[in-house]
């Protein structure tokens, strides 16, 4: 099969190289899938998992990408929930051969059945985005309705998809960004725009919870944000800095089938939109994994048509 492996951590996106590959076998409770589409977070190039297993050793050349959509080609042994021929989507595991590929082996429990009126393409968009957005906001953050959020990067793949939950469960949305993310965010649900680069975070006043997926100097001064019982909640490492009376997150997103038919239901009925911003061809997915310019929204590989 066609798959995009990396081998030099120290190369990034940019030792990405199109290659041959021996088609996955699927192990106990495994599905093997047919990649219709994939999705690929640049962070990944960072992710220790990218380059070596549970127990340390190095796996490359590895096959990066975990956001898939397919169909399910092959069933391993024990597994149950899934059969021959269903379209699925989810979230494969870090320290396996990820989805820049024409078939993967992914543990049956890591996928959720597709909708036929959805498409491979918003599939592929769903598991990452969605499920960092519904845990953090859910299970970290333990929002409420008529809590205030303040939603980083809301222009973002990420950022979108925590603005329109926290908007259909209650909340009053703040999201940030550059100028000219505003009307996107706004868009998106968010009530009011912080322009991160020319207005003062701090008039934003207090707010029960900090969605944050920039970190640094943005992730600190959050932290002074928080009301009283408040949280901060981040998706890019241990926080710098912590509110004086309230709780401070970190996570990395887990799979859950419960929670993808949740967001997948959404998309169908219209209450959640994906932010894709460019798909592109597994032939041509190092050009377009390693863009020259800054893209908005997420990249999809389309493995098939």
């Amino acid at each position: 099969m066609k798959a995009i492996v990396v081998t030099d951590q120290a190369a990034g996106t940019a030792g990405m190289t199109l290659v041959e590959r021996p088609e996955p076998q699927a192990a106990l409770n495994d599905v093997v899938v047919r990649i219709h589409a994939s999705g690929f977070v640049p962070t990944e190039m960072a992710w220790p998992s990218t380059w070596t297993d549970r127990l340390d050793r190095d796996r490359t050349p590895s096959i990066p990408g975990h956001e898939l959509a397919g169909v399910v080609t092959a069933l391993g042994y024990g597994t149950t929930g899934l059969s021959v021929g269903q379209r699925v989507f989810g979230l494969t595991d870090w320290t396996r051969d990820g989805t820049l590929a024409e078939y993967v082996a992914v543990e049956a429990r890591n996928l959720a059945p597709l909708p036929g009126d959805v498409d491979f393409t918003v599939g592929a968009s769903l598991p990452i985005s969605g499920l960092t957005a519904w845990q953090g906001l859910l299970e970290h953050g333990r929002l409420q309705a008529g809590q205030s959020v303040l939603a980083h990067g809301a222009a973002g793949a990420v950022g979108s998809m925590v603005t329109q939950l926290a908007r259909e469960f209650g909340a009053y949305v703040i999201g940030t960004g550059r100028a000219a993310d505003r009307q996107t965010v706004l868009d998106f649900g968010a009530k009011e725009f912080v322009d991160l680069e020319n207005d003062v975070l701090e008039e934003v006043g207090g707010v029960d919870l900090v969605f944050d997926g920039i970190g640094g100097d943005i992730g600190k001064r959050s932290a002074g944000l928080i009301r009283a019982g408040g949280t901060l909640v981040s998706i890019v490492g241990p926080p710098e800095a912590r509110p004086d009376d309230g709780l401070a997150v970190d996570f990395v997103v887990e799979a859950d089938r419960a929670q993808l038919g949740e967001i997948v239901r959404r998309v169908q009925d219209g209450r959640l939109r994906t932010n894709i911003g460019n798909i592109s061809t597994l032939e041509d997915a190092v050009a377009a994994l390693n863009p020259t310019e800054r893209r908005k929204g997420k990249t999809i590989i389309r493995i098939r048509p």
